[in-house]
């Protein structure tokens, strides 16, 4: 069992999502950046899907009641285990008794916490992830608060205690594939980097004025402080159509761009709506949608239009990556089990 002590802004139990029934206006939910949980998860030996705890900005404080493992991913933030400095991407072995502290965070927004063998909470639609809007899934339907307990899926004793071991290499990882073409790498912006988010022109895509077209792709855009779990609202400059019209009410996915009548783009992320009538002018790429886990408010980002036979090759890389880190955690895995 482990119990928070102190839940920070917003802890939730999430893991990849409830997939297949966005019909029934039941959204995904899961985690925002399911990179950093999936290889949290392979750290551990657990499948990717495994739920875990998303905790954002920081300032948490976990105590654990089991012997048991764990893995820190996601946000680079100032954690300590009974005091002790604990680097980001990191897994190990933990005791009965031993806390686990989240201080501020440095640079992302969303750190991830799993546990050898995940949370035990009930599975609804074939998830265990929040549904915040809902009012189910996870540990009842909410955010975590101070004094709740949560129980681990029994697993096996440890016959040998993992004294820890880290994935530096994930340090870089939302931006592992930029830089592929020239024209299409992250931009710098005097010493910071500004993520470069590829996306495919949507249905309305041809509803913008030229004008609009290039000012999507050539703005620095702002993330601003309205933007949640449910979507990434940008700031920059008021974006034209050649015509409006009314647009009855149609399916939504995660990573579409709208366009709402101020002009100013939102990107529906993991909680958003299952349907809406706003203009889609263009869709991000599935191996970049996870950047938006890690952007917060008041920082920049740039979208770069690509075509599909990019987007795949992306996605094909994106997955090998994956695949080697997990090569690279069982291979590790073996010399602690």
């Amino acid at each position: 069992m482990i119990e928070i002590n102190q839940a920070g802004f917003y802890t939730s139990v999430q893991d990849l999502g409830r997939k297949s029934w966005r019909h029934l206006g039941v959204g995904l939910s899961g985690a925002m950046d399911p990179v950093a949980l999936s290889v949290a998860n392979l750290m551990l030996g657990n499948a990717i899907d495994t739920a875990g705890l998303e905790i954002t900005m920081g300032h948490a404080c976990v105590t654990f009641h089991t012997d048991t493992e764990i893995a820190l991913s996601g946000a680079t933030v100032d954690a300590s285990l009974d005091g002790r400095p604990l680097p980001n991407w990191w897994a190990l072995s933990v005791r009965a008794g031993q806390q686990l502290r989240l201080g501020t965070v440095n640079a992302g927004v969303r750190s991830y916490l799993a546990v050898r063998g995940g949370l035990a909470v009930p599975s609804v639609l074939g998830s265990a992830s929040t549904d915040l809007k809902g009012g189910f899934g996870g540990m009842q339907g909410r955010a975590l608060k101070n004094g709740d307990t949560l129980d681990l899926c029994p697993m096996p004793a440890l016959r040998h205690r993992n004294t820890g071991f880290g994935l530096p290499v994930m340090q870089h990882a939302p931006y592992a594939h930029q830089g592929d073409r020239p024209d299409q790498a992250a931009i710098p912006d005097g010493e910071a980097i500004v993520p470069l988010v590829h996306i495919l022109p949507a249905a309305q895509w041809p509803d913008l004025t030229a004008a609009a077209q290039q000012q999507l792709v050539n703005t620095t855009w702002q993330v601003s402080p309205q933007s949640n779990r449910v979507g990434c609202r940008l700031e920059g400059p008021t974006l034209q159509m050649q015509r409006r019209h009314e647009m009855r009410s149609h399916g939504i996915m995660p990573g579409v761009v709208q366009l709402p009548p101020a002009g100013l783009p939102i990107v529906q992320l993991c909680d958003g709506n299952t349907s809406g009538g706003y203009p889609v002018i263009a869709t991000v790429i599935e191996a970049d949608l996870h950047m938006f886990a890690q952007l917060r408010p008041g920082t920049p980002v740039r979208f770069a239009l690509c075509d599909i036979a990019y987007a795949a090759a992306i996605a094909t890389r994106h997955q090998k990556f994956l695949d080697d880190i997990a090569l690279r955690c069982e291979l590790t895995r073996r010399r602690f089990h």
